[in-house]
């Protein structure tokens, strides 16, 4: 009888759960899934992760590229993010180019590298003028079920504390690079932002790390990034219902509770992998 009345009434079926501060799977309304996080994942990579929230999974891998600098930036290398939803991560999803989600979810991570500072494109930088590294950030969605902005930061993140990168020096006779691949160093995280996402319910009430299904229900999302600093990095909108100042303060309070967690379990997690 449940089962039909949720098909029937997705939306009243919610509400009736909503109304008592609880979720139909059985989660309070400012709960998280269980979260996880599985670094060096992809040997292939030059640093890689595995994020899964509750049953959205997304995977980061970094490959890291040699190139000469911008002519305007001489003493800066690039991070050049990408998100994939391919179809075999859900049916709302199709082969061929990007959708409209992954391309607005790439650009959001963009926003984000670049807002937070994440790391300092100088620090990138081997020989000024002349040659940087390329950081492409591939995130793949691999089982899509809501969320996938908090995962794909979680797992960006993580990729990238993952990083080891060869020593490389340019030999000033033949002008040519030289790579050491037996001396390996890590990429210095300048900081180390982490997303918060909220699902908007009849324009007023707030519920955290929504499902899929609970997307599809909301009047809107807001995406909340911070840093260690509790400092905001970024506040994603895209649309809706709209969020007064005191509803928009109380996620970026929550916002920075959750940071908390995700600092803690990423730092677990680092410090049991040993670099290679």
């Amino acid at each position: 009888m449940a089962t039909a009345f949720k098909t029937v009434e997705p939306l009243e079926y919610y509400r009736r759960f909503l109304k008592e501060n609880c979720r139909p799977d059985g989660r309070e309304l400012g709960e998280f899934r269980a979260t996880t996080v599985n670094i060096g994942s992809i040997t292939t990579a030059d640093g890689s992760a595995l994020v899964k929230l509750g049953n959205t999974t997304v995977i980061c891998g970094v490959k890291a590229e040699l190139a000469a600098p911008a002519v305007d930036s001489a003493n800066k290398g690039y991070i050049v993010p990408n998100v994939e939803l391919p179809s075999l991560c859900s049916t709302r999803f199709r082969s061929g180019p990007p959708g409209e989600e992954a391309q607005a979810a790439s650009q959001f991570i963009a926003d984000v590298i670049e807002n937070s500072q994440i790391i300092a494109k100088e620090d990138l930088c081997i020989a000024n003028g002349k040659l940087a590294w390329v950081l492409y950030c591939d995130i793949i969605c691999l089982d899509y079920d809501g969320n996938i902005l908090d995962a794909s930061v979680f797992a960006l993140l993580a990729a990238l504390k993952n990083v080891q990168l060869p020593s490389v020096t340019i030999n000033e006779e033949t002008g040519l690079s030289e790579v050491n691949l037996k001396q390996k160093n890590p990429l210095v995280i300048r900081k180390h932002p982490v997303a918060t996402s909220f699902a908007i319910f009849d324009d007023t009430l707030l519920i955290v790390d929504p499902t899929a299904e609970e997307e599809d229900l909301a009047t809107g999302t807001v995406t909340v990034v911070t840093d260690e600093d509790d400092r905001l990095c970024s506040v994603h909108k895209p649309g809706g219902s709209p969020l007064t100042g005191a509803k928009l303060q109380d996620c970026i309070t929550r916002a920075i509770t959750r940071h908390k967690e995700v600092k803690k379990l990423i730092d677990k997690v680092t410090k049991s992998i040993k670099p290679n």
